[in-house]
């Protein structure tokens, strides 16, 4: 099976976005010399082409791209040539209304922007399928191609017609038959019971609350409906040369398309990443969404697709990355296992939306500060080969569930506020600032290579899943499990007998009842262990089972009920912190298990503000204050 080591050839990538159709052909040239002295060897080509493709039905103008692929060629730069497939023509829209995407108000969406498709549209699909088998019947042998870019940043979801007949086919499927659909939807709630399918809807607005399991579902489908479009034009540029790998680019930590299913689509994982400059926490939540995606390919290396050089022009206040940091955050993926650094893009667009976007040739032209950087960072990267292929060690793992993370943040939950990435970030976060390297798995996926496992939230629990975290336990692991988890089965039927359902002999705790907190509202816990602390947002009214309470509060209604309690169960320990602690007693509570688990920091005693990444031979030293980058190369044994 082709793979990113296809691609790299033994080189870190470099490159970003070309748009040639948005520049007249006098441009063209200058543009390969341009990134031929910036170091550019991978260039992403007809995202947005489809218009500039195949102007008419039926009618295809490839002259123009012919032009630029040999162009690029000639300049020994690599294409992803993508199917521009997310951004449909004026003429599909304006001849087949029916492919325009309709809210879940009954509004029909309409063309003039991007994302403009219904997925489940026969002639959305029919059409998309054709561009996709042109191009590729074109270019699936030009010399140039060495990756197809498959659409663009999957998560358009529409609640038409179409998409309503495939959702009653996709329950049926599910469920067998009605009385299927009603089990698993509990629609003896308020009346709700289906007797015929032409009944069921996708969940549009409603006077009330929508059931939260059709909810849950249809979120389900839509994801279901975008990877059978990608996966159709997958297999069509397949056809015509299965050598090439295949790709898309995920969206950092996003709900709508579960990463584990779609990574298990494609020959590699890409990534586009927009960190907020203003943002203090933006390096560690850029870390995790690296992680993250390291992860979702099983731990080889991966491809930073999109990163803005400049500003982010969709952002409220579009502020510009200081200078050094779009260096130092590309460094940081090379660090956290990227085979290459791509950006979104590479000429700045004189018109469009994003027309204030940053751009490796800033509207300033390439005298200019963002350039120079662009050359610098080209020519750096030109000298990191040894890293290519190299992967990067983690005893830690962290639990990573879409169907958790959707159902927990259904409507009608005990606290709207409950996140479930601020539950990922609650645990990561700490241990970022330790530079304990992390990498997240699927709760039913192998975890016995790992030293600890975080789940800081995982709400609904398959019985399976519950099976294997208990059984890495049992073997000797040890696990750390956060609130409100252990609450639903898949169906969303909340698990009777006390929380955390399936759990309640693994940590020695039952939960009673959830106690949220208003916002603001601070919980007095005190620990002889980890120091006394506070907590917020979230409580329970817990019963240890044979867990030690470590900690416990202190006043009001919950005085002395457990919040974080160590069990031991089999050869292994499960620890439960049924709270939210304050990051610095989190920090205290994870640094005690790190310690009794043998978890280390990759370099020790480091200042606070510097992150320490291993990667293959080499350790990546990311100076967040300053800016700068130190790469020490270790000495083998």
């Amino acid at each position: 099976m082709p793979g990113l080591q296809d691609v790299t050839r033994g080189r870190l990538l470099y490159g970003g976005d070309y748009n040639p159709e948005q520049w007249p052909p006098h441009v063209w040239d200058d543009d390969v010399r341009l990134m031929r002295d910036a170091g550019v060897n991978l260039v992403t080509v007809g995202v947005f082409a489809w218009s500039a493709l195949q102007p008419a039905p039926g009618t295809f103008t490839f002259d123009w791209l012919d032009t630029v692929l040999d162009l690029l060629h000639d300049g020994g730069i690599g294409v992803a040539l993508a199917t521009p497939t997310a951004s449909p023509p004026p003429w599909l829209g304006h001849r087949h209304p029916d492919t325009l995407p309709q809210g879940p108000d009954g509004i029909r969406r309409l063309y003039g922007s991007r994302n403009q498709y219904c997925p489940c549209a026969p002639a959305y699909r029919q059409a998309a399928l054709t561009i996709t088998d042109a191009v590729a019947a074109r270019y699936a042998h030009h010399p140039a191609l060495r990756l197809w870019h498959i659409g663009n940043e999957y998560g358009t979801t529409c609640h038409c017609g179409h998409c309503a007949e495939r959702f009653r086919g996709w329950l049926s499927r599910r469920y067998g038959d009605l009385d299927g659909l009603n089990t698993a939807w509990g629609t003896a709630v308020w009346s709700q019971r289906y007797g015929d399918w032409a009944e069921v809807l996708p969940p549009r607005r409603v006077q009330y609350v929508i059931n939260p399991s059709q909810d849950l579902d249809y979120q389900r489908f839509c994801d279901a409906m975008l990877l059978e479009c990608f996966t159709a034009e997958r297999d069509a540029v397949r056809a015509h040369n299965a050598g090439v790998p295949v790709t898309t680019n995920f969206m950092d930590c996003y709900r709508y398309t579960d990463g584990w299913r779609w990574a298990a689509a494609e020959d590699l994982v890409s990534l586009d990443t927009y960190p907020d400059p203003n943002d203090p926490d933006a390096a560690m939540r850029a870390a995790m969404s690296k992680d993250v995606m390291r992860s979702l390919g099983g731990g080889r290396p991966w491809l930073l697709a999109e990163q803005s050089p400049g500003a982010a022009s969709w952002r409220p206040v579009a502020t510009p990355k200081r200078p050094g940091l779009n260096r130092l955050w590309s460094m940081q993926a090379v660090a956290r296992g990227a085979d290459g650094v791509l950006h979104f893009q590479w000429r700045a667009s004189r018109q469009g939306a994003e027309r204030a976007h940053g751009a490796m040739v800033p509207h300033a032209g390439p005298d200019s500060r963002v350039h120079r950087e662009i050359r610098a960072l080209g020519a750096e990267l030109a000298g990191l080969s040894e890293v290519v292929g190299a992967r990067v060690p983690a005893d830690v793992a962290f639990v990573l569930d879409w169907d958790a993370w959707r159902a927990v943040e259904l409507e009608h939950q005990p606290h709207e506020g409950f996140r479930y990435v601020d539950r990922l970030l609650d645990y990561y976060a700490p241990l970022w600032r330790d530079n304990v390297t992390c990498d997240f798995a699927p709760a039913g996926g192998p975890l016995s290579r790992y030293r600890l496992v975080v789940v800081p939230n995982l709400y609904q629990v398959t019985p399976a899943a519950a099976a294997n975290l208990t059984g890495y336990v049992e073997a000797g692991g040890t696990l750390v499990v956060g609130p409100f988890s252990g609450i639903t089965d898949p169906d969303e039927r909340v698990y009777t007998g006390g929380w955390p359902g399936p759990w309640q002999d693994l940590l020695g705790v039952r939960v009673e009842e959830h106690w949220p907190l208003p916002d603001g509202e601070l919980l007095d816990v005190a620990s002889a262990s980890l120091g006394d602390f506070t907590a917020t947002t979230w409580a329970e009214w817990t019963v240890s089972r044979g867990a030690d309470t470590v900690a416990a509060v202190r006043g009001g209604p919950l005085h002395d009920r457990p919040v974080v309690l160590r069990n031991t169960y089999g050869t292994g320990t499960a620890w439960y912190v049924a709270t939210l602690p304050a990051p610095d007693a989190m920090r205290r509570l994870l640094r005690r298990v790190c310690a009794e688990t043998g978890v280390a920091p990759v370099l020790p005693d480091l200042p606070p503000d510097v992150e320490a990444v291993r990667r293959g031979g080499l350790v990546f030293l990311l100076h967040h204050d300053t800016g700068r980058v130190e790469i020490r190369r270790e000495a083998h044994p």
